[in-house]
């Protein structure tokens, strides 16, 4: 996008085309605007539309062009955090409601995907989360106890079971979570759009918000080149955050996080590795994660930015490490390469916020965006329509704040992440 083959890689080449949109003109009327064309923007204005109300969604960029089109496309179930220390964190009602709501994100996903036919490279096989050593066994077997008490479908697998799956004999065991899966992001992402527009949506392109103001009872969302009255306002620009709800993008810290797609590996690669088509990660503290697309490309990743030195260092790393994993391989030919920011928060759970009357939004995904982006869009149309009390949303509500050494914290980010994959030719 934007003359970039670094900023979506295989996404884009192999995503059908987006659905035709245009920047915003002239001033509009609407019952709600969404402002920002990712998982969360896209679900809100689809579940909204699908009930009849007036919506028009303004996208700086591109639809998908945040983290919607450039993510790994793991549809995970739930977040980093260990079930037991959510409610820690949130308290026992919004703790286990956010549980309870991520833990069934998946299915939401799916069921769109199949409800409205978006042909995004769906797989429903499960994800496996890879031990590395007994300090990572230990992690999935405690993570799997507490899914496993609140009746979630997640297995230990020993290490045999695991290298079979997988192809290598690296991990100790995994954890495989049925509830999860993998897709084509940025074929989502256009999907989304496609059954907004068809639910009678209006998507607009191009159309980066300079100002809100306050008119009476209504809102007024002003791009360069028109605007929108409405009574809602739905923010869902999440780390790519700029201009009004910038704030958005200073409460988090970006985690830069690339990937390489091989070339297509053939028919008997592909019968040894990932046979099943889970996609999966490590439990290292700078971790991997490796999936297939369709065609049989190996898509792996790891924190870092495809920039300057970096470019270099990761694909160098990336080379050594799939040698490790998969020797079978051979030389690894890379076709694409990309990378993205990853928004983090200081808790590693999401947020809601409203920033005004009748101006709301979730975000600080922490890297699991697909599931709850998708599902907290058809929670904020459920919120604008009257039938979720804020008292009764997943999240609390919380103001904006912004991350403390959060320019600090970001460029270590990016230096360590080159720090720690050149020591790893090291040994």
């Amino acid at each position: 996008m934007l003359n970039d083959p670094r900023s979506h890689g295989l996404w884009e080449k192999t995503a059908a085309p987006a659905p035709e949109t245009s920047p915003l003109a002239g001033d509009l009327a609407a019952d709600v605007v969404v402002v920002g064309g990712g998982y969360t923007g896209l679900s809100a204005a689809l579940h909204l539309a699908e009930e009849g109300a007036r919506v028009v969604l303004l996208e700086a960029n591109e639809i998908g062009f945040g983290g919607a089109g450039r993510n790994v496309g793991l549809i995970n179930a739930g977040m980093w955090v260990m079930p037991d220390d959510v409610p820690g964190v949130l308290g026992p009602v919004y703790g286990e409601r956010l549980l309870d709501v991520l833990g069934n994100a998946p299915q939401l996903v799916m069921a769109l995907i199949e409800k409205h036919s978006i042909a995004c490279e769906l797989e429903r096989n499960g994800t496996l989360h890879c031990a590395v050593g007994p300090d990572g066994l230990k992690e999935i077997e405690d993570r799997a106890r507490q899914w496993g008490a609140r009746g979630a479908p997640v297995t230990v697998l020993d290490g045999a079971e695991t290298a079979r799956r997988v192809g290598s004999s690296t991990y100790v065991g995994s954890l495989l979570d049925m509830r999860a899966g993998t897709l084509q992001p940025l074929c989502y992402a256009r999907g989304l759009a496609d059954a907004a527009i068809r639910a009678g949506a209006e998507l607009h392109t191009g159309s980066r918000i300079t100002s809100t103001e306050r008119n009476g009872a209504r809102w007024v969302v002003k791009s360069a080149s028109g605007s929108v009255s409405a009574d809602w306002i739905v923010v869902s620009t999440d780390a790519y955050s700029t201009g009004p709800w910038e704030m958005v993008r200073r409460e988090q810290v970006h985690l830069p996080y690339f990937n390489l797609a091989t070339v297509p590996l053939g028919e008997n690669l592909c019968r040894s590795i990932l046979p099943g088509r889970e996609g999966a990660w490590d439990t290292k503290e700078i971790l991997s994660s490796f999936r297939m697309d369709q065609t049989g490309r190996l898509v792996f990743g790891s924190v870092g930015s495809l920039r300057n030195t970096g470019a270099a260092v990761h694909k160098g790393w990336a080379r050594r490490s799939l040698a490790r994993l998969f020797p079978q391989i051979g030389d690894v030919q890379f076709e694409c390469e990309w990378y993205g920011k990853i928004g983090m928060t200081d808790n590693a759970l999401p947020r809601f916020h409203r920033f005004a009357p009748n101006v709301v939004g979730f975000s600080g995904y922490n890297g699991r965006g697909i599931a709850p982006g998708t599902v907290f869009g058809k929670t904020l149309a459920a919120h604008i329509l009257g039938r979720v009390a804020e008292a009764d949303l997943p999240l609390p509500l919380t103001d904006p704040r912004d991350a403390s050494f959060r320019a600090i914290k970001e460029m270590w980010y990016e230096a360590g992440a080159q720090i720690a994959h050149l020591a790893d030719a090291r040994f």
